[in-house]
């Protein structure tokens, strides 16, 4: 049996590569029903100031096509507490990357008050949509 019922992630997942994957994989190994939010083309350019290189639409088609994902879903803010209280998750999911953040610090007392558990997996080594591009550009 799984530890968790319902478990949450997020990303913009732009030039979808195997660190991605990763998180995908091992959510869904402690979950029943895995949820993924998939950043929108507005929500990008609003906190990393870069438009992905694939739509918005296209990356979620991407998503929902992993095996590992029972329902991909827009990602139209940064705010996890408010996702939480349409989706009623068990547990998200989230790379080391954001351990120690005090968006996620602050997250984490508001979840424990609710039985919501924050699961940090590693970040995958040497990968990820950045170094993807920068070969692309050589």
């Amino acid at each position: 049996m799984k530890q968790y019922k319902v478990g949450y992630t997020t990303g913009v997942f732009d030039l979808f590569h195997v660190g991605h994957l990763n998180i995908l994989k091992k959510a869904k190994e402690k979950c029943e029903f895995l949820i993924v939010g998939v950043s929108t083309d507005e929500l990008v350019m609003d906190y990393k100031n870069k438009q992905p290189v694939i739509p918005y639409e296209e990356r979620i088609e991407i998503v929902e096509g992993i095996k590992y994902v029972d329902e991909a879903i827009p990602q139209k803010d940064r705010d996890k507490y408010q996702a939480w209280e349409h989706l009623l998750f068990d547990v998200m999911f989230v790379g080391d990357d954001w351990k120690g953040n005090a968006l996620f610090n602050e997250l984490e007392k508001k979840f424990n008050k609710k039985g919501v558990d924050i699961v940090y997996f590693p970040y995958t080594k040497g990968v990820s949509s950045t170094i993807v591009k920068q070969k692309v550009e050589l």
